[in-house]
């Protein structure tokens, strides 16, 4: 039904879910205290539901991007949205335990106590990415609900046929008071993004984020924001290359290298330029000896994101620079063009002036520098925006000290890539332009957490032993002057 001319839809849009939240707000102020057992219901019933559509779930993303193997969509978007959802209904009654904390001398020995306990937060609003839509919008109420919360969700409009059937889930799984979902286009997203949640999660791109984070902040709503960058891979002169170039190239073809953890860049020795291209054909061989054809082999999302990344490799070589298309069967990708699939391609020696050097690839695209001296590469690293991940293949202690030591990014593996976010209880965040806040696991239970501290008094007159109390005292100068000391 189309909204009323004199109603903009944004604001119509907006009216609907500012009613929902509120909606949510009233009952889980009603309900008071969250009990684990409710607390495990709820997550239950989100398990349950991925269970019960999972088949579904693999042929809306298939229809979403035109192509998309079953087993991937089953392996990234239904089982990681499933595990992290069992992991925090095992650990959640531990989380949330109150935690004791020290009290200070003399309030300890006079018998002051102090703790935290951890409170859910309330309403919390999460914004999902088109590249894995199920696994991060059920993966994150695994922290959310484990935390006591209610959810509101706007997933991604670039995969629709997904978005229509997560609508359908929420419902099936949860009462709207619980957990709703409100598809739709950007005036959807900027309606959602306005509302006054009590924390906001949005994963997405860090251009998109400047403006979910201006949004939120009109209301004070914190925010976790689970971006991107690019990730280096660094190559050591002591790495095993045939297992290093496996374990990256599975990590960029993996989704056609739509993944925000993918690897963004090689940095390898310059003599061993041409084993390293070498072992990298021979490893997408192995996986995809056809691509064309293969329903293994993820298409591009939509022909928008299609143009962004043939336009990249338009203007290398329009620079002179050599492009290497990785084509084991050597097929006419120009006479498929609306198949939207890009084979891997690997760009040797870029200009750091070049957009596939300057912004955040998603997709099949892998350049790759040289360097004659490890410092190079911490310093290349260091001289651009910190990453959400950093990679290191190698057997050098004293070169995998100097990335974890000297680099800043939101998190790294060492000889292998994008496996650090397969582990529930790594905080799972960005740094910097590549984002704020983390959740997974505990981490996640703690950021959709309040935690409140409680300090319980002494019998005791404290503040009159201790010469606080007006008239002051000698008492008064003996307390200051043992604080004050040295």
């Amino acid at each position: 039904m189309n909204a009323p001319p004199s109603i903009p839809l944004s604001a119509e849009a907006g009216q609907r879910m500012l009613q929902i939240l509120e909606a949510q707000r009233k009952d889980y102020l009603r309900e008071g205290d969250v009990s684990a057992a409710t607390r495990i219901d709820r997550i239950d019933r989100g398990i349950d539901v991925l269970l019960k559509y999972q088949d579904r779930i693999v042929e809306a993303l298939n229809a979403d991007f035109s192509c998309r193997a079953r087993q991937v969509s089953l392996l990234t978007d239904v089982a990681a949205a499933v595990t992290p959802l069992k992991h925090a209904r095992k650990h959640l009654k531990k989380w949330m335990r109150p935690r004791r904390r020290p009290t200070m001398f003399p309030l300890n020995l006079l018998g002051g106590r102090s703790r935290i306990e951890y409170q859910p937060l309330g309403v919390v609003g999460v914004i999902s990415p088109w590249n894995f839509p199920v696994n991060l919008t059920f993966g994150p109420l695994a922290g959310i609900l484990a935390a006591g919360n209610r959810a509101l969700i706007k997933p991604s409009e670039f995969t629709p046929a997904t978005s229509a059937i997560m609508a359908e889930m929420v419902a099936a799984a949860w009462d709207e008071k619980e957990v709703a979902i409100f598809p739709g286009g950007p005036e959807v997203g900027e309606a959602f993004s306005a509302l006054p949640f009590d924390h906001l999660l949005f994963t997405g791109a860090t251009s998109v984020a400047r403006h979910i984070m201006t949004a939120a902040a009109r209301n004070l709503v914190p925010v976790t924001l689970e971006l991107g960058g690019k990730s280096p891979v660094i190559i050591s002169r002591s790495a095993n290359l045939e297992q290093s170039l496996e374990r990256i190239m599975l990590g960029k073809t993996l989704n056609a290298g739509q993944i925000c953890l993918a690897p963004d860049y090689l940095m390898v020795p310059e003599e061993k330029l041409q084993e390293v291209i070498a072992a990298a054909e021979k490893a997408v061989a192995a996986m995809y000896p056809r691509i064309l054809d293969n329903p293994e082999y993820t298409a591009v999302v939509n022909q928008r994101h299609y143009e962004r990344l043939t336009g990249y490799l338009r203007e290398a070589e329009e620079r002179g620079l050599k492009t290497i298309a990785i084509n084991p069967a050597n097929e006419d990708f120009s006479a498929h063009r609306d198949s939207r699939k890009i084979p891997p391609t690997l760009i040797p020696q870029p200009a750091d002036d070049l957009k596939l050097m300057q912004e955040e690839l998603f997709g099949p695209l892998l350049p790759i520098r040289t360097y004659r001296d490890f410092g190079e590469t911490i310093e290349y690293v260091n001289a651009n925006p910190r990453p959400l991940a950093a990679y290191y293949f190698g057997n050098d202690k004293t070169e995998e000290e100097a990335v974890l030591k000297r680099t800043t990014s939101g998190g790294a593996c060492i000889n292998d890539v994008i496996m650090h976010v397969m582990q529930e209880e790594l905080p799972f965040g960005g740094v910097g332009p590549s984002g704020m806040g983390a959740y997974h696991g505990e981490a996640g239970f703690r950021t959709f957490s309040h935690a409140k501290s409680v300090y319980r008094q002494a019998g005791i007159n404290v503040g009159k032993l201790g010469g606080m109390l007006p008239p002051y005292s000698k008492a008064t100068e003996k307390t200051i002057s043992m604080q004050v000391r040295k």
